[in-house]
């Protein structure tokens, strides 16, 4: 049964959460303006498309391969849920991490090939949400553009939003995370209700 809820909540808190993509987005668009960030994160979206679409074909083939590994990718992505939480609870509002200087497409595009929160988001949302229910060529196509979408609106969230939105998070840092962190415990614990 495909868990409708649950792999929104999941897709969402993974794409919006403090990350590589998301501080250097919102650190571009605070120092030059929404803007001159636009290529950025053109460079991300298409970053991630490449990095979803072999991480969909890896998922699928494993998950193919070898239906024993259900398991092991259940436990295996309930336990990343659960330190997620962990990490997100116990961060911070600190844009230190996403300074540097201007950034462009190619660098966008780059990060993502090493930014294993991507790897991560795209292996667990597939093996223990959508392969368990969809097998099609055209439903992972289907899926990978709709996670690819969504992982990558963080980032245009992000920068969009700015200064304002890191000012919110600065004010309420504590609350913000706790929340999020209880939504990913949730995720954890509905992969096995």
């Amino acid at each position: 049964m495909f868990h409708l809820y649950d792999f929104l909540i999941y897709c969402f808190i993974t794409a919006y959460t403090p990350g590589a993509n998301n501080l250097l987005s919102m650190s571009n668009a605070i120092r030059m303006g929404f803007r001159r960030s636009i290529r950025f994160n053109i460079g991300i979206l298409a970053g991630f498309a490449v990095v979803m679409s072999v991480c969909t074909a890896f998922s699928a083939a494993l998950y193919s391969l070898l239906p024993k590994v259900k398991m092991f990718m259940q436990i295996a992505g309930a336990a990343y849920m659960l330190y997620l939480a962990w990490k997100v609870w116990r961060s911070s509002a600190d844009l230190d991490a996403g300074a540097g200087s201007e950034a462009g497409f190619l660098s966008g595009m780059l990060l993502q090939f090493a930014n294993p929160k991507i790897y991560i988001y795209a292996i667990t949302a597939m093996s223990l949400y959508i392969l368990p229910v969809y097998h099609s060529v055209s439903s992972m196509i289907a899926f990978t553009v709709i996670l690819t979408l969504i992982g990558a609106s963080g980032s245009f969230v992000w920068a969009l939003f700015g200064s304002a939105f890191c000012r919110v998070l600065s004010r309420h840092t504590k609350a913000v995370n706790m929340v999020m962190a209880l939504l990913l415990v949730y995720c954890a614990v509905a992969l096995f209700i």
